[in-house]
């Protein structure tokens, strides 16, 4: 594929293609599968806590693997190209690790449900640690592609593909998906992995890297682990200072309102203050003295750190709310349908806005999502019926949409073309710190106050989240877009 010409659709098909498998994987055991065993394999009023668990610790490990591998993509000089034999080698580890995932069910007791199966868990939490890993070290290759080949002027119509493709997927699980039929689901999960690699690694034409690679890798190697420890040090001390404080308030005898209030605020600074602290060091550490030169690309991350942080617990804890909240005997079920409601209107938005940053500011465009999804969360936090669920689910697949488009085409705007694998991987503290920072934190609130009233830690943690989307807006205003 040459630089100098017009992409044509099969091209962007062939770039794009492979964000199906991994957001196939991702769309069915984020918020389908993993919610649903972890309910069979721990106690009831825990389960928020032990689904922050193991999100927690498999994106801790996701956050090193996806930097390191468009680190080692960037320097990568096979004659294959530079993206594509990552993206093989990982699907093929994903397979295995499927395998080890599912087999969490043999160890289930249905006569113990509702106390603590430790070994179906413990299975559970490495399968999905090690799949995490595996799948984003395909990611980390796959996302270079786009700056490594597309024209700077195509790049919107590229995203808009790229989002299109992550978000199809929703229409796929929920018509093929029955959360309850595990293998039968994990199955599906291969087959388009495997389709979708194919599809990517025999239709992209990638030119050989000709120049080794200079300067020492050790070192970029030792800077991305403290970059992942840094974040999730920081995120989870944020967490331990919001669960500490809770729990000072309930022993000096704060009412309920005074808890809710003063918790809910000790939240929302916990996870803003986590994301900024945690992505200008990681930054600083992650791309050295460079980060001093780019403040733009560093408030990028943050808002998408944000913005996604919102979105990945919302997703997460949706089966639990419908559950719990809505009371809802079907939940599992009834997720998946407002998966479709989520697609009706993720995918036209996404097109829509792809088109639209080849013409317009990017940067207007991300704060709209980000007002949008806070009105969308405002309507999920109020709700009582799974018919104001689903309305909130469209206006929050319109955010999502608009977001994922015109995000990402800023992003590739904003890295330096010749190292953009190793920038983009860096992004990575937005994709695994989302899962870490919400859920993390969102998790053991939901769970304290849960307790003190039905219902009561959904709504709050909700709330946390439509503040994370407001934040995501203003923090755009500290980003200055590249001229066309």
């Amino acid at each position: 594929m040459s630089k100098g010409r017009t992409f044509h659709w099969h091209e962007h098909l062939s770039i794009n293609a492979y964000w199906i498998g991994l957001n196939t994987a991702i769309g069915v055991i984020t918020p389908l599968l993993l919610p649903y065993l972890v309910a069979l394999f721990v106690p009831a009023g825990r389960k928020n806590t032990y689904l922050a668990a193991v999100r927690v610790a498999s994106l801790g490990l996701a956050m090193l693997a996806q930097p390191l591998a468009g680190l080692l993509s960037d320097r990568n000089t096979s004659r294959w190209g530079r993206r594509r034999p990552y993206i093989l080698g990982s699907t093929l580890s994903n397979l295995l690790l499927l395998l080890l995932l599912g087999s969490s069910t043999l160890f289930y007791e249905p006569a113990r449900a509702g106390s603590l199966q430790a070994g179906a868990y413990l299975v559970l939490l490495l399968g999905v640690i090690l799949w995490q890993a595996s799948s984003n070290v395909g990611q980390g290759a796959l996302q270079g592609l786009i700056p490594d080949l597309v024209p700077e002027a195509q790049r919107g119509r590229a995203a808009g593909v790229k989002a299109v493709m992550e978000l199809l997927p929703v229409l796929l699980i929920a018509l093929f998906v029955d959360v309850e039929q595990v293998w039968s689901s994990l199955a599906l999960v291969a087959a388009v992995y495997v389709a979708t690699m194919l599809v990517t690694v025999f239709g992209v034409r990638e030119q050989p890297r000709q120049e080794k690679p200079s300067g020492p890798l050790a070192g970029e190697v030792l800077r991305l682990a403290a970059l992942a420890g840094l974040f999730v040090g920081v995120s989870q001390g944020a967490s331990w200072v919001v669960r500490i404080g809770g729990a000072l308030l309930a022993r000096w005898g704060a009412t309920v309102n005074q808890q809710v209030v003063l918790v809910g605020l000790l939240g929302l600074l916990g996870m803003a203050l986590s994301i900024v602290v945690g992505v200008y060091g990681g930054c600083r550490v992650g791309l050295g003295r460079q980060a001093r030169r780019q403040t733009s690309f560093t408030w990028w991350v943050i808002n998408r750190l944000l913005f996604l942080a919102a979105v990945t617990a919302l997703q997460g804890f949706v089966q639990y709310f419908l559950a719990d909240v809505i009371r809802l005997e079907d939940a599992a079920a009834k997720t998946q349908l407002l998966l479709v409601a989520l697609g009706a209107f993720l995918i036209p938005a996404a097109l829509l806005g792809g088109y639209l940053c080849d013409r317009l500011s990017e940067r207007r465009l991300i704060i709209l999502a980000g007002l949008i999804a806070a009105g969308g969360t405002l309507v999920l936090l109020l709700a009582h019926s799974f018919t104001q669920v689903l309305v909130a689910g469209c206006v929050l697949g319109t955010a999502v949409g608009l977001f994922m488009a015109s995000n990402w085409a800023l992003g590739t705007e904003l890295v330096p073309a010749e190292e953009a694998g190793r920038y983009l991987g860096v992004s990575n503290l937005a994709g695994a710190g989302a899962g870490i920072v919400g859920t993390g934190i969102g998790g053991p609130i939901a769970d304290a106050f849960n307790a003190l009233g039905p219902g009561l830690g959904y709504r709050l943690t909700f709330g946390l989240y439509g503040a994370l989307f407001l934040l995501s807006a203003l923090v755009m205003l500290r980003v200055r877009t590249p001229p066309r």
